[in-house]
């Protein structure tokens, strides 16, 4: 089982203490560094934040929100094995070349370790704010996805659907792998349907374990259904209550077949954030491998 360090990009503002915190989780054993997106908090959001039992979302207005794209363009040259990966990136917010170009020139640059966590937005006030259309997002997202990889895929590609157009054209540099790995986020039935047909991962956000394992056995039913391998599809969960009792958490998410655990950053921030980190190290990181 993997380690990914979550929001890391929000624990690391300044230069010195990214580069610090990239290094040391490398150092310590994590696997793969994280950077969520909000471009804007809207300063009234009546929009549902999914994953709290009060809706709100678990951030102030000044909470520190790199852009995920960019910072990791830091921790590519911080750090030499570990993924660079977004949970997550809100694709519908984003026009689908650029953003094709964007991370191919970081997984260029990487050498082949970027991967593309995703999720279609549950703030409605943001895309206002934005200037993007909210209704229709998942479909959005969908041919985004497909149009950005007939881009990755070879030179002189095309593309003709609802939202993206665009005649025989070539964006380069393309993918290391010739391909960059999508992770789906969400709990809802379209996120499980989108991580069926489109990924290579699926992201929960569930925090509660039996309903966290009843989710991926839907996941793992859905699958089936449409004819492809359950274990095809990784599943990356937050690691989160399970600090209470991380080895005891360890074994419950083998238990339910996790590929990846995803550790918020904020466990580690603040003073002596980082020695905490390096602990985790030392005394958990070694019990994830088979």
């Amino acid at each position: 089982m993997k380690v990914g360090l979550a929001f890391a990009s929000s624990i690391g503002i300044d230069g010195p203490t990214a580069l610090e915190i990239c290094q040391r989780a490398e150092a310590a054993g994590f696997e793969s560094l994280w950077g969520g997106e909000h471009v804007v908090i809207p300063d009234e959001i009546g929009s549902k934040y999914p994953y709290t039992a009060d809706g709100k979302i678990p951030a102030e207005p000044d909470t520190p929100i790199p852009d995920p794209l960019i910072w990791l363009a830091f921790a590519a040259a911080a750090t030499s094995t570990m993924r660079l990966g977004t949970c997550i990136l809100i694709v519908p917010q984003r026009n689908p070349l650029v953003l094709a170009k964007e991370l191919a020139t970081l997984d260029a640059l990487s050498g082949g370790r970027v991967e593309l966590g995703l999720g279609v937005g549950w703030m409605r006030e943001e895309f206002d704010a934005l200037g993007i259309e909210w209704a229709g997002r998942g479909a959005r997202n969908d041919e985004y996805i497909a149009a950005m990889k007939a881009l990755w895929a070879g030179p002189h590609a095309e593309f003709h659907g609802e939202f993206v157009d665009f005649e025989p054209a070539t964006c380069s540099p393309r993918p290391v792998n010739g391909d960059i790995p999508v992770i789906v986020g969400g709990d809802s039935d379209a996120a499980v349907r989108r991580a069926v047909t489109l990924a290579d991962g699926y992201f929960p956000g569930e925090g509660d374990f039996d309903q966290l394992a009843a989710l991926i056995t839907r996941v793992r039913q859905a699958c089936e259904a449409a004819d492809r391998d359950p274990a095809t599809l990784a599943i990356n969960t937050i690691f989160g209550a399970q600090m209470m009792n991380p080895a005891e958490g360890v074994e419950q998410m083998k238990s339910i077949g996790v590929d990846r655990i995803m550790v918020p950053a904020f466990f580690f921030a603040g003073p002596g954030g980082l020695d905490r980190l390096e602990e985790f190290g030392e005394n958990v990181v070694p019990l994830t491998r088979d």
